[in-house]
């Protein structure tokens, strides 16, 4: 038998897209499947986003250059600047969505055994990518008692050794749902100068953010650019997952000339993709003031739902379309699996991400879950009713929740 790479057989399954087939059995019966385990939006893409490739008048689907095109590259810039980020287009690498962004910056940075510090929970493919690269990920703790805010300085400190290349955070939190604080991302930055470090900031979700809080870049803070590194992608703001156009931005000339090389291996990010997303990219403000008024509605319909549940544990998430939810079960896998097996409420049931894939800690996260609250008020509301049924029904069902955090 042909022999495969230590490194691929250990790359974990994802615990979004894992529990799949069981959903796929439950609607070949028939069932409803409300689809809470993957954020993929129920928003209609922007019409904008078709338009511009419906009279691109192509004639040949050609290569585009590998950094992406220049006029992309100069919207995304110019999406940059209005946001309070100093950037240029020279400064902007288009990829094939915030994956390959993700991809090609811990390839850039990381040799074998070499390590990123990342707050844990944390989005399960980070742990993928760090192996792809033969890098090892290394976890802080944050913890649902204290909203998963942001672990102090001391503790991502203490996980620094010789090894280390970079701090990773997502921004807001996916899977969390937290915004991070301009003061703590200050101190953040401070410590990767001190130790030399790349910060690498996820923040694809940054448009989305509630209860009057604003997001702040990394970007936007006016200091140790050469250490910064930010990827962010089409997919969430514009509800355009399918375009695959992601980017990396960063003032770092070694890291584009690094990651150039790398995109000019893959030779191009996909063309069709790229003319919807600059057209999206020049859309006004109000188009983003309605949609995060959306989802801020769908967070209340969750938040409210998961407090009338008995055991229940949530933090106030303020950001992205996530929650990190604590339930009264024995294990979250094995909960998750029961419901699109076993469960069915008004011939309907409920998928969600088990907890522990968020986690590269062992035995961590074995009673929380992910929630994506990407559908509308109304379907959120039945699937949430539709979770408390099956919580009752449960046969592993916990009596006292084991955290004494606050309840959402």
């Amino acid at each position: 038998m042909p022999k495969f790479s230590k490194r691929a057989n250990e790359l974990p399954e994802s615990p979004i897209r894992k529990l799949a087939p069981f959903a796929e059995a439950a609607k070949a019966d028939g069932v409803e499947v409300y689809h809470l385990n993957i954020g993929q939006p129920d928003i209609e893409t922007p019409r904008e986003f078709f338009d511009a490739v419906t009279n691109a008048g192509t004639k040949v689907l050609a290569y585009s250059p590998s950094p992406g095109f220049a006029s992309l590259r100069e919207e995304i810039a110019s999406y940059y600047q209005r946001n309070d980020c100093p950037i240029e287009a020279d400064e902007v690498m288009v990829t094939t969505g915030a994956s390959e962004a993700l991809g090609f910056v811990l390839g850039a940075v990381l040799n074998a055994g070499e390590e990123v510090v990342v707050p844990e929970p944390f989005y399960a493919n980070y742990l993928s990518f760090a192996m792809g690269n033969d890098g090892v990920l290394v976890p802080v703790e944050s913890s649902i008692e204290n909203d998963f805010e942001l672990p102090s300085v001391e503790a991502f400190e203490s996980k620094i050794t010789e090894k280390t290349r970079a701090i990773m955070i997502c921004n807001p939190g996916n899977p969390t749902g937290i915004l991070y604080p301009e003061p703590a991302l200050r101190r953040l930055l401070e410590l990767v100068k001190k130790h030399d470090l790349l910060l690498i900031a996820d923040e694809v979700y940054r448009e989305f953010v509630y209860d009057g809080n604003s997001h702040r870049s990394v970007l936007s803070l006016g200091e140790c650019y050469e250490h910064l590194v930010v990827v962010d992608s089409v997919s969430k703001r514009f509800s355009a997952c399918g375009a695959r156009i992601g980017n990396i931005v960063t003032k770092n000339q070694q890291l584009r000339q690094i990651v150039l090389k790398m995109a000019q291996a893959r030779l191009s990010p996909p063309t069709f993709g790229q003319l919807g997303a600059e057209a999206v990219y020049r859309l006004p403000a109000s188009f983003y003031e309605k949609i995060v008024d959306e989802y801020q509605q769908r967070r209340d319909v969750l938040l409210a739902a998961l407090k009338s549940i008995d055991g229940v544990v949530c933090p106030k998430v303020n950001g992205a379309f996530y929650a990190m939810v604590e339930l009264p079960v024995d294990d979250s896998d094995r909960f998750c699996q029961w419901m699109l097996e076993e469960f069915r409420y008004e011939n309907a049931t409920v998928m969600m991400a088990p907890g522990s894939g968020f986690y590269a800690t062992p035995n961590s996260g074995k009673n929380q879950v992910r929630i994506a609250y990407v559908l509308k008020s109304d379907d959120l509301a039945a699937a949430m009713k539709c979770l408390q049924k099956g919580l009752e029904a449960y046969p592993g069902k916990v009596l006292a929740a084991a955290s004494q955090g606050e309840t959402a």
